[in-house]
């Protein structure tokens, strides 16, 4: 079936043979809303990013990247373009020579040294549609200020912090849920109560306790301290556990009579076939620790040069001044290896959350 006819297809109406009926509208509408809560908050931040400094200053809502136009005027310099539109309707391309009043002093572009004065209000500027490949040239090549900010330094803690965590939760919560699911013994399922009640406690309350733990253990201020604390998840240990527990036994209890040992049956039987549940995973896990923001900002805060892409961002925002729109440009930049990471993996969310606890 192609993509085409799948997102096409309807219920109909079986009363009236109609091929378009109340639940098409009701789906389809659902549905349509849904793209459009998601996506038009990303769509806004990545038109944004393309606008220049003064219209994202200046909260433009047009979709399109609009500026005004400047020219280069003889024995004044660049100077930027406006239209005055004269009572009769004559437009004429002029620029300010002096500061903005009820009555301000323009000059033609042809005629500079022709100064007279124009009601402020009879003034509009001349745009164009340009592209502000600026807002993401500056931060990457270290131009225009930006020396500070390290793109390739985050870029690498970014990837190292998520890679390495991402890889430390699947294992430790595979090997978790392969206990609590597939073995038995005394207060399994009270351990498994309470690693789900954990998921009650905002993570803002150990934040204290946590600290003087990774202190105590010599990686504040490492990336370590950031990858280990949330190495274990009771999100994941849930379910994993519930998709394990839809591996039949037969095959565990087949493989011991092979002589397998323990290790070797986590390794090439759970593992495999617990792979669409992994990727939903790690999916997740990707996502939480490529935007995790206050324990990295908690951990690496001595140290520049090791901080993540969100951390990063941060050096945009002044306390007296923002630069806004390179902050939604290298926001959009940082998007890009999340949006990577699901499209290769997105094939296995819905096998995975379909499959999760069914048996």
């Amino acid at each position: 079936m192609s993509i085409a006819t799948f997102l096409t297809r309807t219920r109909g109406n079986r009363d009236t043979a109609q091929p378009f009926g109340v639940q098409d509208f009701l789906a389809y509408g659902y549905l349509v809303l849904g793209v459009l809560i998601i996506l038009v908050p990303v769509l806004w931040t990545f038109f944004s990013s393309i606008k220049s400094e003064v219209a994202v200053d200046s909260f433009d809502t047009r979709v399109l990247p609009m500026a005004q136009v400047e020219a280069e005027i003889d024995g004044v310099g660049p100077k930027p373009v406006w239209i005055h539109t004269a009572p009769d309707g004559t437009r004429t391309e002029v620029f300010k020579a002096g500061p903005t009043r009820m009555m301000t002093e323009v000059a033609r572009l042809a005629a500079p040294e022709d100064v007279y004065e124009v009601p402020r209000d009879e003034l509009a500027p001349k745009e164009e549609v340009r592209v502000a490949v600026e807002n993401y040239l500056d931060p990457l090549l270290k131009r225009n200020g930006q020396e500070n900010f390290h793109f390739a330094t985050y870029l690498y803690n970014s990837v190292f912090v998520t890679v390495a965590a991402t890889l430390i939760t699947l294992l430790i919560n595979a090997m978790a849920a392969f206990a609590l699911s597939k073995y038995r013994f005394p207060g399994r399922l009270t351990f498994t109560l309470l690693i789900v009640a954990t998921l009650l406690i905002p993570a803002s309350i150990i934040l204290v306790s946590l600290f003087f733990v990774v202190w105590s253990f010599g990686i504040f201020g490492s990336l370590w301290g950031v990858i280990i604390p949330a190495a274990a998840t009771p999100t994941g240990v849930f379910l994993l556990r519930q998709y394990m527990l839809t591996i039949p036994d037969e095959l565990l209890e087949a493989a011991r009579m092979d002589a397998a040992s323990e290790w070797r049956i986590f390794w090439r039987i759970i593992i495999p076939l617990s792979l669409p549940a992994l990727s939903v995973l790690a999916i997740l896990s990707v996502i939480w620790r490529w935007n995790d923001f206050l324990w990295p900002l908690i951990v690496l805060i001595s140290d520049p040069n090791k901080h993540t892409l969100q951390l990063g961002l941060t050096q945009f925002a002044g306390e007296f001044n923002s630069d806004f729109h390179y902050i939604l440009a290298m926001t959009v930049v940082t998007l890009i290896p999340i949006t990577l990471v699901f499209v290769w993996l997105q094939r296995f969310i819905t096998t995975g959350i379909a499959t999760t606890g069914l048996k």
